[in-house]
């Protein structure tokens, strides 16, 4: 029986000047998820996400059942969270 590919839609939530978001990318990018599309967007854009995630950026959230990564995150980490 073949296994149907399940399709993720992430959101990262970043900020202006985020070198810790650029590091958040970096593992993100290493693992080359397939089935996994991720937008980046700004909590300055929003202040509802902004008071939410101002301390805590970046942070990963999938779509599918709102469960949230927290940086510090390394490829394991994130491999899991995609399962």
């Amino acid at each position: 029986m073949k296994k149907t590919a399940v399709n993720i839609d992430l959101i990262m939530y970043t900020g202006p000047h985020c070198e810790l978001c650029e590091h958040a990318q970096e593992v993100f990018e290493e693992l080359k998820p397939p089935d996994v599309s991720m937008v980046k967007v700004n909590i300055r854009d929003d202040s509802q996400l902004y008071h939410l995630y101002a301390v805590r950026i970046p942070v990963l959230k999938r779509q599918d059942s709102q469960a949230e990564l927290a940086w510090p995150f390394d490829v394991t980490m994130l491999e899991q969270f995609l399962k």
